[in-house]
């Protein structure tokens, strides 16, 4: 299968890139530079010049290929709303080329958008606390217009080469000299290892069927205060809360992650398409030290 990847670069993007090709899949890849396409090239892909707000360059992308995975967001969390709108145009450009032809179309989503303080599944509609939501809605608009639409809701994902939540965390502790955690740290998130994530984006594109919602979880959900004191122990630095309200000045944007307990199921997703997650999970991968190399 000839695969249109958006987002191809990226922590998540570059590890389902080499499972495609490595499941003999052909991968063509989303670069806005020069050095993102270097980038797929040594990865064995073909980069197709373009951005996320270039919806010729998106449409034509995906009109060439016999599917797509959608994994590039912009991560500007001070404008969020604004990323939101051009991730839904992106949605709806590359579901546009795709319509009455059949063809798999991956949508990444989050677990992190689901209702909070309960254990969500597949089923679960977004919450209202993130505009997100609107985008998976988009998508699957697509469905009776003929194209094999899944939702793929990522959670907390880590592994080697993570420059995201967990590596962001990292740096703050070490910035701070302590690691710290909102409120009682009871405050949990599903997560999962990169690896096994990648699996799934492949499952999904030659599986899924049309309207599907995916979980890729690995662990229902793992405490802030557990993460806390597993980087305290390695940074060796007190392990200490914060009160809530002080979260945002301490952890910035990652604050409106770190004080949502958003834990998450993927059961339906493991029986729909036998799914099935090997790679450590997250405190084992934290202990295994390379988060905090300099």
């Amino acid at each position: 299968m000839r695969v249109f990847v958006t987002g191809a670069t990226g922590f998540v993007g570059s590890a389902v890139v080499r499972e495609l090709i490595g499941s003999g899949h052909q991968v063509v890849g989303l670069a806005r530079s020069d050095e993102a396409a270097a980038s797929l090239e040594a990865a064995g892909a073909v980069p197709h010049r373009g951005a996320l707000d270039d919806l010729a360059g998106l449409r034509s992308g995906a009109a060439g290929a016999d599917g797509v995975v959608h994994l590039a967001f912009v991560h500007d969390f001070e404008n969020f709303e604004a990323a939101n709108e051009t991730d839904r145009r992106a949605i709806e450009a590359l579901g546009e080329a795709l319509a009455g032809s059949g063809r798999p179309f991956v949508v990444t989503s989050g677990t992190g958008l689901l209702p909070p303080g309960r254990v969500g599944t597949e089923e679960d509609e977004p919450g209202t606390h993130s505009p997100r939501g609107a985008a998976e809605g988009l998508a699957l608009s697509f469905v009776p217009r003929g194209v094999r639409v899944s939702i793929l809701r990522l959670p907390l994902v880590h592994g080697e080469d993570d420059h995201g939540f967990v590596a962001t965390a990292v740096g703050i502790a070490r910035e701070k000299g302590v690691a710290a955690y909102p409120g009682d740290g009871s405050s949990r998130w599903a997560s999962a290892h990169v690896l096994d994530v990648a699996r799934l984006y492949r499952l999904a594109l030659e599986q899924a069927p049309a309207g599907a919602r995916l979980h890729a979880v690995a662990e229902e959900g793992v405490a802030v205060r557990d993460l806390a004191e597993v980087m305290g122990r390695h940074l060796g630095l007190p392990v200490s809360p914060i009160p809530t309200a002080e979260a945002g000045e301490h952890f910035g944007w990652l604050a409106g992650f770190f004080t949502l307990d958003v834990p998450a199921s993927g059961a339906l997703t493991r029986k729909l398409l036998d799914w099935r997650p090997e790679r450590p999970g997250l405190i084992a991968d934290l202990d295994a030290g390379h988060y905090f190399r300099q």
